[in-house]
Order: structure tokens, then sequence, then C-alpha cells
């Protein structure tokens, strides 16, 4: 699993217990399949993002809303500089990644923006 995705995990894991536990459809035949209507698309579920991690154990003592590193910590994540490098690979980041504290700050940005992206309720401040 990617980095990224166990962020996601850790912040929406209802959306990741329904989508595991929804069952492959059916074969059917191609008359069947052209005459039933299709299923309608999930609920999106929207989550308070910031609600969610100001509620975890520990919040109160890191900070979350401007470190990545904290961030992970509190999502009980690896933070190591070597995890931080594979996740803004995941997520593209162009620069030089010796450089941690820009890529620090970039990431952060990024992963706050993917999770509004993905039905998060994130604060505009925290979004790039």
């Amino acid at each position: 699993m990617s980095i990224f995705s166990s962020i996601l995990a850790k912040i929406f894991p209802s959306a990741n217990a329904a989508t595991a536990e929804q069952p492959a459809p059916a074969p059917t035949d191609a008359a069947a399949s052209t005459s039933a209507p299709a299923a309608p698309p999930a609920a999106i579920t929207v989550v308070d993002v910031e609600a969610l991690l100001d509620g975890m154990p520990g919040a109160s003592s890191l900070n979350w809303r401007t470190s990545i590193v904290d961030l992970m910590k509190l999502l009980g994540l690896d933070s190591s500089l070597a995890a931080r490098k594979q996740l803004a690979f995941e997520l593209s980041y162009g620069e030089d990644t010796s450089d941690s504290a820009k890529m620090n700050i970039w990431l952060h940005r990024q992963v706050m923006t993917r999770l509004a992206a993905n039905g998060g309720k994130v604060p505009a401040e925290l979004i790039a």
C-alpha cells in the first residue's frame, strides 16, 4: 500500500471498508446487462478532517496543521525522511528532495489538497 493510500485509509476508514466489502458483479449475458438499470453510484461521505484529526489522541501535542511529520505521526505512520521522500515521489514532487524543509511544506499542502479532493472537509488555509 502506498503512503498516501495509508493516509487516506486513516482519514476515510469507512469508505475503504465499504469498497473492500462490495461483492464483485455477477457475470451476466449481453441481453440481461442491456435491460437492467445501472446501480446508482455510492454516496460520498464528507469527512471533517480538522475535527477528526483534532479528536485523535495526541493531537494537542502535535502541529499537524503545518507539519507533514506531525500529521504522519498523528496518523501512526512512518514519518522518517525516507518515508517522506517516498510520499514525495508518489505525489510527483518535481523538486530536489534534499531540501527537506521545502519538500515538507509542499507535501503538507498536497496531502491536504488531495484529502479535500477525496471528500474531506479541509480548512481553506490548509489547501494549496
